[in-house]
């Protein structure tokens, strides 16, 4: 290949370091993993004595032995009892791509807590065969659904850019996703919004599961186009050099400040009430909603049943491996460690055998959509292998440090 390979300031510790409880490493993003005992109220009611724990697994031992779930789920009763309407009207809403977590989202709200929801998704840049019978199975189940579908020519072009510039090609999509919650309770005035399990659970600041809520924040963004980037191209130049207009970039912004304070929109996270376990709710949602698994594995994971209705997340999944060393089957082992499905050693064995796996299945399909050459493709992911993770031996790229049973 001679390809060199550079430092890559992604804002990445050098040393890298693996959780002693899971399999995941202090190079995952948008977390606050510190591998060792730090002030906080959970941190101080686990103790694990040693340093070099992430805080999912801190936080997974915590909902293990000290939250009262029936308290919790009594909240969960008077907040459902507080919005709920009897006059037919909606009085929820779920966004909810038909998955399985989403999918028991929605149906223990309606079926047991007596809500009704109103469940909207946002479409995937191209749908597998799998991923759209699982939503009609959804919505078949019992939901009225709002299905958003952005501008294709607009879509495509921004998850190029977002590949080319960031080595992210689900960053339109994750926007998307995360906006159409809060744009449809302010069109429809629908004041309160469920997600499911708050990312706190996977190594997100420990801080945010100790609230019921999203802090609304996470919703507002400057409206300066000039200091919005998309793709990692700003707004203005995306207006003026790329040709696409305000009402194209509207689709991937949030709904205004001043939009959410007057109607008064909430976000919780049922995770919060309910224990959360990923694994229980695809058997839930399989029993319920007629959830189905591939009929194969996931390549890079061991899995058959998450995150399996977008075509570009397989490509997504292989870009966290070259950014951050860190690829499906570790994502998915660390969590049913914490979960306690299988042990350390189980998943340990199982990151070394698919996590550095290349997505095969849909590759050109991917390349097709982001209309560009597989000569692109390995380019621009090259440029984003950090010289701390990866070296290049006998022609092949291998990471420097996996995780073992000797940490």
């Amino acid at each position: 290949m001679d390809v060199k390979i550079k430092k890559v300031d992604l804002g990445l510790p050098e040393k890298v370091l693996f959780c002693k409880k899971c399999v995941i490493s202090n190079q995952r993003p948008s977390s606050t993993i510190e591998f060792k005992n730090r002030p906080g109220d959970v941190k101080k009611t686990i103790n694990f004595g040693t340093d070099q724990v992430c805080d999912a697994c801190r936080f997974a031992e915590y909902k293990n032995t000290k939250i009262d779930w029936m308290a919790r789920e009594n909240e969960l009763k008077k907040l459902c009892d507080k919005f709920r309407r009897n006059d037919g009207y909606w009085d929820c809403i779920v966004p909810s791509s038909g998955g399985k977590d989403s999918a028991f989202t929605a149906h223990k709200l309606k079926y047991k807590y007596g809500m009704n929801p109103l469940t909207v998704t946002w479409a995937p840049h191209e749908y597998t065969d799998i991923g759209r019978r699982n939503l009609q199975s959804f919505i078949n189940s019992g939901f009225d659904n709002i299905l958003v579908t952005p501008n294709g020519k607009v879509h495509k072009y921004l998850t190029k850019l977002a590949f080319l510039n960031l080595c992210h090609p689900f960053q339109p999509f994750i926007l998307g996703q995360r906006f159409i919650g809060p744009k449809v309770a302010i069109e429809k005035n629908i004041p309160l919004i469920f997600y499911g399990e708050n990312q706190a659970e996977y190594g997100n600041d420990i801080k945010e599961n100790e609230d019921p809520r999203m802090s609304m924040n996470f919703f507002f963004s400057e409206r300066d186009y000039d200091k919005i980037f998309l793709g990692g191209v700003s707004a203005s130049e995306l207006i003026m050099k790329h040709g696409l207009t305000k009402n194209d970039i509207e689709m991937y912004l949030p709904p205004a400040k001043d939009e959410i304070l007057s109607k008064k929109v909430s976000v919780y996270y049922l995770g919060y009430y309910i224990k959360w376990d990923p694994q229980e709710c695809f058997y839930y949602a399989a029993q319920n909603t007629g959830f189905q698994t591939n009929t194969e594995r996931t390549e890079g994971t061991y899995s058959k049943y998450s995150s399996i209705d977008d075509k570009i997340d397989y490509i997504h999944y292989f870009t966290t491996l070259i950014k951050f060393g860190i690829g499906r089957a570790t994502y998915d082992a660390a969590q049913e460690i914490r979960n306690g499905k299988i042990s350390r050693e189980e998943g340990v064995a199982l990151v070394k055998k698919y996590d550095t796996e290349f997505p095969k299945k849909f590759f050109q399909d991917c390349l097709r959509y982001m209309d560009i050459t597989e000569e692109q493709f390995w380019d621009t992911v090259n440029k984003f292998r950090s010289q701390h993770l990866w070296e290049e031996v006998d022609g092949k790229f291998i990471l420097k440090q996996q995780v073992s049973n000797n940490i």
